[in-house]
C-alpha cells in the first residue's frame, strides 16, 4: 500500500499533460509568472528515496532530478545523465553525469556538484532504510536482493558502481527493455552523502525545506500542513531555459465546496481549476465559459474498487453480529458474487457524479492495465486481453474493454452470476442480505455522491434483500488511516473501497500486475485486505497463487517483447475474470479551466517525470487568456501527429546506445 503510486481517490484531481497553468500579474511573456492551484493531501515526509506516496512525489519530482526525464512527446531524454549506453546483452547500463549538475540548498546556494557516487549513496540509503519503492529495482539490479535481505552485508557487491565522478554503471540480473523508464523514480535518485550524514534523522522532514538538497528545476520554499505549498524557480538550474514559471503556489482544499475552484479561477486567485459538472453552479458556468471548458485526455492512472477478502478490523461497520461478518467474508471469497457486483455496478452513473452526464464516459476504464498502455504485433494490450478473456465463459464474449465506455455494466449478467453465488453461499450457511461496509470522506461532496451512486446501482440490480452497501461516512483522516495510510492489513477496516488507484512506475504491464502477487506484492493489503508473504488462506482460496504463476511466467520472458505482453494479457484476463479488483475511472479526462498553452508539459504513461501524477512544472508555457476548446483540439491534433513522428525517431535512435 505504501508504494508511491498508490493514490488516494481524488476529489480534486491533477490535470493531464499540457493543460494547467497560467500567469498572474501580466502577460505570458513579461514579468514574473506564477502558477496557482490546489492540493488535497499533505506529505508525511520529503524523502524521495524511501517513500512511495504520491503526496511526497508531487513535491519532490519538481525539485529532484534523476538520470533521465520525459519530454513533451513521452521520449526519455537526458537529465542528470547527459548520455548513456547499454551493453549488447542488455545487462549493463552506463550513464555519463553532466558536468554542470549541482546540488543547491533551499535558499539556492550551491552546495556541491552532483557526482556518480551520489547515485550509489542514494540506492544504498534507500535499501538500508527499506524504501517502500525498493521493489522496483530489488530483483533488477545484480546483488541487490541479497543485500536487502541481509544475505550479503557488503554493498560494493551490488551491481551499481561509480566508475569515476561522472560515470555511474548498473548491472542487471536479466535484460529489461523498460529499465530506463525506472530511472525517473525516486528510489534511483541521487543524494549527497555529506549532507545526508549531517542531517541524520532530520533528513527530509516534511515541514522543513532545508532538510533536503535540490538539483531540480524548483526549490521548495515552504510547506504548511493543510494550508499551502510554495516553490520558486531554481535560478542556477542546469536547464533553466526550459523553466518558464517563476513561482508555484498550491493551496489546500478539502474538496467540500465544489464550486470554489471555478470561482477562484474567475477571480484570478487560481490559474487552473478542476470543474465539477454536478455542482449547483456548473450550469451557470457553462453559459458564461462554455468555450473554455476543456476535457483532458485519459491518463494511465486506474482508480478501482477493491475487495477486502480477509478483513480483520471492525471499528467502522454497520454489522451487528459475528454471523454478518462471517457471511460477508464468505461472499467476497465467491467469484460469482464478486462478478455480480462488477456487472451490477453502473460506472456511467458513478462517473457522472464527477464529470456530469455528458462527460461521464470520458473517464471510464474497464481494465487495470489501460488497454493502450503497450502494443505489440499491431494489437494493443486490451485486444490481447479480450482474446484471453472470452475463454473464461460466455459472460465475457460481448464485453468491450476499451477506455471511455462502460463495457462491464450488465444487470442481466449480474443477476445470473448472483443467482449462482447465492445458491452456493446458502449451502455454506450464509445469511442474506450481505452487508458491505464502504468508507468515504464525508467532507468531499463528489466522493459521497460516487459511493451513493455505487450503492444505488448495486442494490437496485441485485436487490437490497440480497446485498446492502453500508456507506461509512468518516472524517478525511479516518478514511486515509484505514485505507491509504494503513500500515498492515489489520488496519484495512472495510469490505469494499474505492479510495485508491494506481499510476504505473515504468513502461511495462508488470508495473500494474506485480503489485498484488500474494508472495511479494506491495499492495495486497490496500486492494485485497491481506499482507503479502503470509501464505494467506483467503488469497489461496480465491486463486491468487495461480495468478502469481501467470505473472511470474510473463516476467520471465525477457527477450521477446510481444510474447511478454501476450503472457501479461493472460494474467490480466485472469484478474478481470476474478473481479477481485474492479476498475472504474482514470485520473484525467475531466473538465477544467486553464491558462496554459496546451501540450507543453512533459508527457509519459509511467514514472515520475511525465505522468499527470505527479504534476510537473518544468517546460510549462503560459498564455494570458483561458484556453478555448478550439485551441485545445487544434493543439491536440498537432501534438498527436508530432508525437508519432518523434516517438518513431526516438525508437530509431535507441540502436545507437547499444555498445
Amino acid at each position: 500500500m505504501k508504494t508511491r503510486k498508490v493514490l488516494a481517490l481524488a476529489g480534486v484531481t491533477l490535470l493531464a499533460a499540457g493543460v494547467l497553468a497560467a500567469c498572474s500579474g501580466g502577460s505570458a511573456t513579461k514579468g514574473e509568472q506564477t502558477f496557482a492551484f490546489t492540493y488535497e493531501t499533505d506529505p508525511d515526509n520529503l524523502n524521495y528515496l524511501t517513500t512511495s506516496k504520491a503526496a511526497t512525489s508531487n513535491i519532490t519530482s519538481n525539485v529532484i532530478d534523476g538520470l533521465l526525464e520525459n519530454d513533451r512527446y513521452g521520449n526519455l531524454v537526458p537529465s542528470m545523465a547527459e548520455d548513456w549506453s547499454v551493453s549488447k546483452d542488455g545487462l549493463t547500463y552506463t550513464y555519463k553525469i553532466r558536468q554542470d549538475a549541482k546540488w543547491y540548498t533551499s535558499e539556492g546556494e550551491e552546495y556541491a556538484p552532483v557526482k556518480a557516487q551520489d547515485f550509489v549513496t542514494g540506492l544504498k540509503y534507500a535499501t538500508d532504510k527499506k524504501s517502500q519503492a525498493l521493489y522496483l529495482v530489488q530483483d533488477s539490479i545484480k546483488g541487490l536482493d541479497a543485500y536487502a535481505k541481509g544475505e550479503n552485508k557488503d554493498f560494493s557487491q551490488v551491481g551499481i558502481k561509480a566508475l569515476d565522478d561522472q560515470t555511474v554503471q548498473y548491472t542487471l540480473n536479466k535484460p529489461e527493455s523498460f529499465w530506463n523508464s525506472k530511472t525517473t523514480m525516486g528510489v534511483l535518485a541521487p543524494v549527497n552523502e555529506e549532507f545526508l550524514n549531517s542531517k541524520g534523522d532530520d533528513f527530509a522532514k516534511a515541514t522543513d525545506p532545508s532538510s533536503i538538497l535540490y538539483n531540480g528545476p524548483y526549490l521548495l520554499k515552504s510547506l504548511v500542513a493543510k494550508s499551502s505549498v510554495e516553490f520558486a524557480k531554481n535560478p542556477n538550474y542546469w536547464d533553466k531555459d526550459n523553466v518558464h514559471v517563476d513561482k508555484i503556489k498550491l493551496s489546500f482544499w478539502d474538496g467540500q465546496d465544489t464550486s470554489k475552484p471555478a470561482e477562484n479561477f474567475k477571480d484570478g486567485s487560481l490559474t487552473a481549476a478542476r470543474l465539477y459538472p454536478t455542482s449547483a453552479s456548473f450550469a451557470e458556468l457553462e453559459k458564461t465559459m462554455k468555450d473554455n471548458i476543456v476535457y483532458t485526455q485519459q491518463d494511465s492512472t486506474t482508480y478501482l474498487v477493491g475487495t477486502n477478502i480477509d478483513r480483520q478490523s471492525y471499528k467502522y461497520t454497520s454489522k451487528t453480529s459475528d454471523e454478518q461478518k462471517t457471511s460477508t467474508k464468505k461472499a467476497l471469497l465467491n467469484k460469482d458474487f464478486r462478478q455480480a457486483i462488477a456487472f451490477g455496478f453502473d460506472r456511467t452513473a458513478y462517473a457522472s457524479q464527477v464529470n456530469g452526464a455528458s462527460g461521464a464516459s470520458k473517464i471510464l476504464r474497464n481494465l487495470f492495465v489501460p488497454p493502450t498502455f503497450v502494443q505489440a504485433d499491431g494489437k494493443n494490450f486490451g485486444d490481447m486481453v479480450k482474446e484471453k478473456l472470452v475463454t473464461y465463459g460466455d459472460e465475457w464474449k460481448d464485453v468491450n474493454l476499451a477506455d471511455a465506455q462502460d463495457g462491464l455494466y450488465n444487470p442481466e449478467k449480474a443477476k445470473a452470476e448472483f443467482a449462482k453465488a447465492k445458491s452456493a453461499l446458502q449451502a455454506e450457511g450464509v445469511q442474506f442480505p450481505i452487508h458491505l461496509d464502504m468508507p468515504v470522506d464525508q467532507t468531499a461532496t463528489t466522493k459521497v455522491q460516487r459511493v451513493q451512486s455505487f450503492k444505488q446501482s448495486v442494490e437496485e440490480t441485485l436487490g437490497a434483500d440480497n446485498v446492502v452497501i453500508d456507506i461509512q461516512q468518516l472524517q478525511k483522516d479516518e478514511v486515509l488511516n484505514i485505507t491509504y495510510f494503513a500500515e498492515t492489513a489489520a488496519g484495512e477496516d472495510w469490505d469494499i473501497s474505492d479510495n485508491v488507484g494506481w499510476t504505473p512506475d515504468f513502461a511495462d504491464p508488470s508495473t500494474y500486475l506485480d503489485i498484488i502477487k500474494p508472495s511479494v506484492g506491495e499492495n495486497t493489503k490496500t486492494y485485497l485486505g491481506f499482507d503479502s508473504g503470509t501464505d494467506n488462506a483467503a488469497a489461496k482460496k480465491v486463486g491468487l497463487n495461480d495468478y502469481e504463476k501467470l505473472v511470474t511466467e510473463a516476467g520471465n520472458e525477457t527477450i521477446d517483447v510481444a510474447k511478454r505482453y501476450d503472457k501479461y494479457a493472460v494474467a490480466q484476463a485472469w484478474l478481470t475474470d476474478s473481479a477481485l479488483i474492479i476498475p472504474t475511472t482514470s485520473l484525467t479526462g475531466r473538465p477544467i479551466l486553464s491558462k496554459m498553452v496546451p501540450f507543453t508539459m512533459p508527457f509519459a504513461f509511467s514514472g515520475n517525470k511525465g505522468t499527470s501524477d505527479p504534476l510537473l512544472y518544468k517546460y510549462l508555457e503560459l498564455q494570458d487568456k483561458a484556453v478555448t476548446v478550439d485551441e485545445y483540439q487544434k493543439a491536440q491534433d498537432k501534438w498527436m501527429k508530432e508525437k508519432e513522428e518523434s516517438n518513431k525517431k526516438a525508437q530509431e535512435e535507441l540502436a545507437k546506445h547499444v555498445k
